[in-house]
């Protein structure tokens, strides 16, 4: 678990301006230790017996009584010992200042670091919100040319490339959306009302009919190309989605594929509300689903279960079906990736006329990670697969608002 204590830059420079500090005012106090040490006589009390002699002399005492030689010792070990407690005293005095001012110079490294990382933070700010929100958002940082407006320039630069990139691409989806979609629009209408002729051959309504398929195909796959490419970019429409109605609404508009494929489904949802884009995780539930019974065997089954773990919404969706390599697992979700086996279910289900594209996994991994999710897949020992995905609750609790998605 991460420790909810962190070294920042601001507590670095504080501690490394703070022993600087110390280390100068040691070095200082070295010196003047050793200043004022050679600076005070090492023997101090031989100029006072010096004295004292002179004074005897001028006055015709040449001998020297034990009354005289025991003031002279006096005088002499005081004269040590004043020069022993100046020295000490200094050390101490100084220890007490280095400390003192040094608890003073912490506070103004934090005020100065703080003062000094205050536009860093103004970056950082800016940035969440243009991941969060738009990128249209700029710093716009003002004040002397230095390394912090430079860094600030070149966000900017970097942001206002990455807007002009994903509207370029957002032009390109909507321009693809109608271009693509257009023509084949014309040829499933084209093809219909040709089939509702009474009068044509057998050979020909065969032939329409497979046409008519495989333009369905086409459709599906270009859908699911845009629909991959538009859950790339940033989410644009974000709001409350009660999760539990977009799984109850896809399991039934799958249940008749289910029944013509003798699937039995199991449903076992909570009401849990997230944040997102409601077509999109729409999208999730139906993928899903879609991909458990397409890739099912007859008789088998479908479980689906939404549930709240923690601060996040559980999305599982397990499903019998052939044997899956765990190697093979991870590749799944790249796009048109699939299991190629003659004998699924699709084939002789109603998914057979919209048989797989391969890009199924591939939008619902995409659009987990824009709405901040995490989607996992595991093997089943008996065949068939388990996808979670786990999606953060629109309102979670404090205490469970910035926890990691749990492992199955």
């Amino acid at each position: 678990m991460r420790s909810a204590r962190r070294s920042t830059i601001r507590l670095r420079l504080t501690l490394w301006y703070a022993s600087a500090f110390f280390v100068a005012g040691a070095v200082l106090i070295g010196l003047l230790y050793l200043l004022l040490q050679q600076s005070l006589d090492h023997s101090p009390g031989d100029a006072m017996v010096n004295m004292v002699q002179r004074f005897l002399s001028e006055r015709g005492l040449r001998s020297r009584t034990p009354v005289i030689d025991g003031l002279l010792g006096a005088i002499t070990q005081q004269a040590e010992q004043q020069r022993q407690d100046t020295l000490q005293s200094m050390f101490w005095w100084s220890m007490v200042s280095l400390g003192a001012t040094g608890v003073a110079a912490c506070g103004v490294g934090w005020l100065l670091a703080g003062r000094a990382l205050r536009p860093l933070q103004d970056i950082t700010a800016t940035a969440r919100r243009v991941a969060d929100h738009s990128l249209h958002e700029r710093i716009g940082m003002a004040g002397p040319r230095d390394e912090i407006k430079d860094l600030a320039d070149t966000f900017d630069a970097m942001l206002e490339r990455l807007d002009r990139a994903f509207d370029g691409q957002r032009r390109f989806v909507a321009n693809a959306s109608h271009e693509l979609r257009t023509p084949l629009a014309i040829n499933r209408t084209l093809l219909e009302v040709a089939l509702d002729d009474p009068e044509m051959p057998d050979s020909m309504r065969q032939l329409g009919a497979t046409l008519l398929q495989v333009n369905s195909r086409h459709e599906h796959l270009i859908d699911g190309l845009l629909v991959l490419a538009s859950s790339e970019q940033r989410l644009e429409h974000v709001a409350p989605v009660e999760l539990a109605e977009v799984v109850a609404h896809s399991v039934r508009v799958a249940e008749s594929a289910a029944i013509g494929a003798s699937i039995a489904m199991g449903t076992e949802v909570a009401a849990v509300s997230v944040s997102g884009d409601a077509a999109l995780l729409e999208r999730i539930v139906q993928n899903l689903v879609d991909n458990a019974i397409r890739y099912n065997t007859r008789g088998g089954w479908v479980r689906v279960t939404l549930a709240r773990v923690g601060g996040w919404a559980r999305l599982s969706v397990e499903n019998t079906g052939l044997l899956v390599a765990p190697s093979e697992v991870n590749s799944l979700f790249e796009p048109f990736r699939r299991l190629a086996r003659p004998d699924r279910t699709a084939e002789h289900s109603q998914l057979a006329g919209t048989r797989g594209s391969g890009l199924g996994l591939s939008i619902v991994r995409s659009v987990t990670h824009a709405h901040g999710g995490d989607v996992r897949a595991a093997a089943r020992p008996d065949g068939g697969l388990h996808v979670a995905v786990h999606l953060p609750l629109a309102h979670p609790s404090p205490h469970n608002s910035q926890t990691p998605p749990p492992s199955r």
